[in-house]
């Protein structure tokens, strides 16, 4: 495959810092940058462009990681064991991505993210505290198990991922947003390295340009983490109900064929 244009790389590297900033904030960047790269890469395979994807995501859910961990301190005894599931998950996923057409996900993506959507907007209380609705071995399964089911779709093919996570974390296990998006970003940060265990090996990374684009999603999550954690949980839920009103209409439009 030949190297894109300045033009091309150029466009890429706005994608990406926006997508890294939606990514830290409420997850699902990977719904600007995958679309990007299948645009500007054209002659790129499936499973390259989902591996380069991986590697410039890890790059700013790195910082974006590091940043909710200094400034919100979420608890070890959750995020462990639902970053532990969430990559063997998503490694799972990866292994059989190849087998998995897109067009088997749409649907079943969009119902979720109509649910998860209008679930958020008919409670406005919903993710404003933390109120857990589980306790200790109930509460460990349930986030193991989150991480698990998720991870398995990152790895199989990705976008939406940080906000599907995000709201579980909240609606299933009573999280406030803020301090589920924290543990998200570290659930997705393991999604996307056990997805690249699988696909550096097998050849798929075009370096070149996802180093380029790793670079661009590092400024774009660390704006967004900086902007998440100062601006609270009310920010977090007003910019996931927008996040995820974008991502009804862009994979809308997929399902009937609008684009």
């Amino acid at each position: 495959m030949s190297d894109p244009s300045s033009t091309v790389l150029a466009l890429l590297v706005l994608a990406a810092v926006t997508a890294g900033y939606v990514d830290a904030v409420v997850g699902g960047g990977g719904l600007v940058q995958l679309p990007a790269l299948l645009l500007g890469l054209p002659g790129a395979s499936p499973v390259q462009i989902l591996a380069t994807n991986k590697l410039a995501a890890i790059c700013g859910t790195t910082v974006s990681s590091v940043t909710y961990y200094r400034r919100v301190k979420p608890d070890p005894r959750t995020f462990l064991p639902l970053m532990a599931l969430a990559f063997a998950g998503s490694a799972t996923g990866a292994l059989v991505a190849s087998n998995l057409p897109r067009s088997a996900f749409d649907p079943i993506v969009l119902v979720a993210l109509v649910v998860v959507g209008a679930y958020v907007l008919v409670k406005p209380d919903l993710g404003g505290e933390t109120e857990l609705k589980h306790t200790g071995r109930r509460h460990t399964a349930m986030a193991m198990l989150t991480g698990f089911t998720i991870g398995f779709y990152d790895g199989a093919l990705g976008p939406g991922t940080g906000s599907f996570l995000t709201f579980a974390l909240v609606g299933l296990l009573g999280y406030g947003f803020l301090e589920a998006s924290a543990k998200a970003r570290l659930a997705n940060w393991a999604t996307n390295l056990a997805a690249l265990c699988v696909f550096v090996p097998q050849g798929a990374v075009l370096w070149h340009v996802g180093l380029v684009l790793g670079a661009a999603n590092v400024v774009g999550g660390y704006l967004g983490a900086r902007t998440a954690v100062a601006r609270g949980a009310g920010f977090v839920r007003g910019f996931f109900v927008v996040v995820v009103s974008a991502f009804i209409v862009r994979i809308g439009g997929d399902v009937v064929g609008l684009w």
